[in-house]
């Protein structure tokens, strides 16, 4: 699942904040931070040997420098020498930020098909379990359906329940660029869905995709489907801290950073998606405009303005998100802070109609997808405010299609 899904669950929420001082216990005698030691995983194995190789004599660049360097080093190679940097090392060019997006798309390919062939032979493996090697099944469907010439993986790591991102439309030519963020239980293989496909990060950028292409006709668009974080699995310790938020502000700014160009980018983050872009905010590009956040169960500030961002932040809710029944408040470390749709909070807000409750903000028809669509393209006018005199369009003028410095 890409969110909180399963209301009856919110009672273990509420669990969780009342022994915010027993937390608080656990993690100053460590026993939070276990953690299992599973060894090198694929992506660290392709970035060492990376660390290793060479090129016409010469070695390769750290592949943790900034992506302005590593842009530079790709851009001084000549076409061949490139595609054998992405056949060598796969899954350290499909996730190094700097590298050109095509590359990136071609490398992934090559390490989806990789990962591919390794769970067909688990799915064989008689050391696993039934239920093992049917998910090792699942998963090399889902590898094999990703690595389609058709589609544009970003960015990809098999390693646990795995991370990914990938891009609708041209990146390089895009005039705006839309970030989905997604919410709780976000892996490869809720990566996208058949049932519920609107809720899935693949669901939500398609439909998001086409909004902005029905909204903004003439700008060239692209949206990113962003699961290239380890998100909290479920309702539990995870969800209500900013554990896992922390890590993935990291990520979602290291993407930022290097998306090519200077289009304005805007931020559209759902569930607990919105905790990551709250924690993000202070440290967001100049080229972020917008930050939206859709069933929210807070930002881990009490006002829009602690969020430091130079950014406009938008907030919507439907009337049957059971999100609502969340207790917006911060203790001890667990919760979020404000409700980002209350006055107190001061973004503006949008309407929400038609939402189907928590998971159907991206649906199609839906008051929601074309605020997200009037949002990704700056044709704020076109927006609709969750009051009726329009009060979250004050002080915006149209469409927009310059970044900030």
């Amino acid at each position: 699942m890409t969110s909180f899904d399963t209301p009856p669950q919110l009672n273990v929420w509420r669990a969780l904040l009342a022994l915010a001082v027993v937390f608080v216990m656990l993690t100053t005698t460590g026993w939070t931070a276990v953690r299992q030691n599973r060894g090198t995983s694929a992506l660290q194995a392709s970035l060492a040997a990376w660390e290793d190789g060479r090129i016409d004599g010469r070695r390769l660049p750290d592949p943790h420098s900034t992506p302005v360097r590593l842009a530079r080093f790709f851009a001084a190679l000549t076409a061949p020498q490139r595609t054998a940097l992405a056949r060598r090392f796969p899954l350290a060019v499909g996730n190094m930020n700097g590298a050109p997006a095509e590359l990136r798309y071609r490398a992934n390919r090559i390490a989806l098909r990789q990962q591919a062939r390794i769970e067909r032979t688990r799915m064989h493996d008689d050391r696993l379990s039934p239920a093992g090697q049917h998910e090792a099944g699942r998963r090399m469907h889902r590898f094999e359906a990703m690595s389609s010439a058709r589609r544009h993986i970003l960015a990809f790591d098999p390693e646990g329940s795995g991370r990914a991102a990938e891009v609708f439309g041209d990146l390089d030519r895009a005039e705006r660029i839309s970030v989905v963020v997604p919410g709780v239980d976000t892996a490869l293989l809720t990566f996208q869905r058949t049932y519920r496909k609107y809720s899935a990060p693949v669901g939500m950028a398609e439909a998001l995709y086409a909004a902005e292409r029905e909204v903004s006709p003439s700008t060239r668009t692209a949206v990113i489907a962003w699961a290239d974080y380890t998100s909290p699995a479920g309702l539990g310790i995870d969800s209500a801290t900013a554990m896992r938020a922390q890590y993935g502000a990291v990520r979602l700014n290291a993407l930022l950073r290097a998306l090519p160009g200077s289009s304005p980018v805007s931020l559209f983050c759902h569930s607990y998606g919105s905790v990551v872009c709250g924690v993000a905010a202070h440290t967001l590009p100049g080229r972020v405009t917008d930050i939206a956040v859709a069933g929210s169960p807070g930002m881990r500030v009490e006002k829009a303005a602690q969020l430091h961002t130079s950014a406009q932040v938008w907030a919507m809710r439907d009337a049957d998100d059971w999100v609502q029944d969340v207790p917006y408040l911060e203790l001890g470390g667990l919760g979020h802070g404000e409700d980002p749709v209350s006055s107190a909070f001061g973004a503006r807000v949008l309407s929400a109609r038609d939402a189907k409750g928590h998971g159907g903000y991206f649906e199609p028809g839906t008051d929601s997808l074309r605020n997200f669509a009037g949002i990704g393209t700056g044709s704020y006018h076109s927006v609709r405010c969750a009051d009726d005199v329009g009060a979250c369009r004050d002080g915006l003028s149209g469409t927009t299609t310059a970044g900030r410095a």
